[in-house]
Order: structure tokens, then sequence, then C-alpha cells
């Protein structure tokens, strides 16, 4: 399983990023072929003093790495990269991600 994950800074206007996120993007987002599941996380604390926390975290979990960026070349992936680049590109950092059972 391998996960795309979206770490999102605090927006200056929080009510209207997620408005826009979560009525809009999100929808997009989840249109995705072989997207199996996604989870959105409200960042609350850290334990290290003096780090910059996060505001929202997103895990998009894949089967694999071909499906996810299948996933991402796809009409949706697209549509999904532009629209997050037009509300909050200045905000997020991308990773891919490897569940990792031992």
């Amino acid at each position: 399983m391998v996960k795309l994950v979206a770490v999102y800074s605090k927006p200056e206007d929080a009510e209207a990023f997620e408005r826009h996120y979560f009525q809009t993007h999100l929808p997009i987002a989840k249109k995705m072929p072989g997207l199996v599941k996604c989870e959105i996380e409200r960042v609350t604390g850290s334990p290290m003093p003096g780090t910059e926390t996060p505001y929202l975290a997103a895990h998009m979990y894949f089967a694999d790495m071909g499906t996810l960026h299948a996933a991402m070349k796809s009409e949706e992936g697209k549509a999904a990269a532009k629209d997050l680049m037009s509300f909050a590109g200045r905000y997020v950092r991308m990773f891919f991600t490897e569940v990792v059972d031992r």
C-alpha cells in the first residue's frame, strides 16, 4: 500500500480555505481512479516545542505506486492537481509514502 500525503500549512483565511477544500477540492480528488481510502486530519499540536505545526494533512491510499502514478495522470488527477494549485499551491507540500509492515 502506498499513499499520496499532502501537508498544509495554516492558510491566511482558514474559513475560505476549508470551504473550498471540503466542498470543491476533496470531491474532485476522491474521483481519482484506484483510490482505496482518503483520510483528512486536522493537526492539533506537536510534542516538539518550536516546531511549525501544519494545519491539515491528507492521506490518499493506493494499492501500489503504479496505480498512484496512473491516478495522478488521469483526467481526475489532473483536475485535482489544477484545483489544488489554484487555491492551496503556496500552503501544500506533497509526499509519496509506502506503508511499512514489520
